[in-house]
């Protein structure tokens, strides 16, 4: 009877381990079917800063490149005598002061755009965003 009664124990916790491997299994394939889609989302969402990183670039350079051209043509007025004979003094010293604050500054090189705070840079570059597969590799070894 004891060794009946042990074979049975023995059989009942063979089933709870058996039911406890299959919940195991479905849990581990639901947690990697939701770790497939975060890394879809993550490829999309390190394309899309890509994306947005370089029309960034291209506008700063375009906006470069326009206020070069602007500081060509302040200087020219400056310096032009016909420029002294058709702009007015407050022409002049509205000018310089346009000048002073904004073609000053903006020529500076390797000037960022002011609106645009770049303290968040590193947490957005997609460089900086990897996953690591050698710890799945030794967990599933």
């Amino acid at each position: 009877i004891q060794i009946a009664q042990c074979f049975e124990a023995t059989r009942q916790r063979c089933c709870r381990l058996e039911q406890d491997g299959r919940r195991a299994r479905e849990q581990l394939a639901r947690v990697e079917a939701e770790r497939a889609a975060l890394e879809v989302k993550l490829k999309h969402a390190r394309n899309q800063v890509e994306v947005e990183m370089k029309k960034r670039h291209r506008a700063e350079a375009e906006l470069e490149k326009q206020e070069r051209k602007l500081q060509l043509v302040f200087e020219s007025l400056m310096r032009e005598p016909w420029g002294s004979g058709v702009l007015s003094g407050e022409q002049r010293s509205v000018l310089s002061a346009l000048a002073g604050r904004r073609l000053g500054v903006a020529l500076a090189p390797g000037r960022r755009s002011s609106v645009v705070d770049e303290s968040c840079q590193s947490l957005l570059s997609h460089s900086d965003i990897s996953y690591d597969r050698t710890e799945d590799d030794v967990v599933r070894s």
